[in-house]
């Protein structure tokens, strides 16, 4: 069986979520979501721009595991995406985008007021959102004859897991199966007792499973 190489289960946010503010008439709408990959991020940062073509600014910070990046769109340097990025990393998310969108009201704030609106924004529409615990699931090949597809069923619907496509061969079926990894021995056990030791299953490393599972 395939070594304990499992990243650590994190904190990210259950959905996209909002939260608005008026401050000396500018108005502030700080946006986040979950965000796996820098792509998605400024995939996000996008569709925001093009929603609101109108804002005065547009800034963001994201933290993906120990990749992080912020801009601050035109606000005095320091002022915008880090304390959005702080925000992040003081809410104790991971894998999290935060967009604020700015709409200026006539009234500069002053260095002290940005890094306030911006930074008690994002932090928030952070503490206000869903969260959910991440946690890598291990996944397995799983090979079952025919005669044993009913047990296969049985044991699939009983416990959490996730299930591929089914690919079916001449005396049987195969598919990908991922479970949480306290689960895989009690799993393996369970479907050769339900195929009188007829099944195969082989344990994949983590790079063949790059999307792990989710539990709350």
């Amino acid at each position: 069986m395939v070594g304990s190489d499992l990243p650590a289960p994190f904190v990210t946010l259950a959905g996209p979520h909002r939260f608005d503010a008026v401050i000396e008439n500018s108005e502030f709408l700080a946006f986040a979501d979950r965000a796996d990959s820098p792509e998605e991020a400024l995939a996000q940062l996008a569709a925001l721009r093009a929603r609101y073509p109108d804002a005065t600014h547009h800034c963001w910070a994201y933290r993906i595991g120990g990749a992080y990046r912020f801009g601050d769109d035109g606000e005095p340097g320091g002022t915008a995406g880090a304390p959005i990025l702080r925000a992040i990393e003081g809410q104790g998310v991971d894998r999290v985008m935060v967009v604020v969108v700015r709409f200026y009201g006539g009234v500069k704030l002053g260095t002290g007021g940005l890094v306030r609106a911006y930074g008690g924004g994002a932090a928030e529409c952070l503490r206000t959102a869903s969260r959910v615990t991440v946690r890598a699931r291990r996944a397995l090949a799983v090979s079952v004859p025919f005669e044993f597809l009913g047990g296969l069923y049985h044991l699939l619907g009983s416990l959490d897991v996730v299930r591929g496509e089914e690919a079916y061969s001449g005396v049987g079926v195969s598919l990908r199966v991922e479970v949480f990894p306290e689960d895989v021995a009690g799993f393996v056990v369970a479907l050769r007792d339900a195929s009188r030791g007829a099944a195969e299953v082989v344990e994949l490393p983590w790079e063949a499973a790059p999307g792990g599972g989710a539990a709350g």
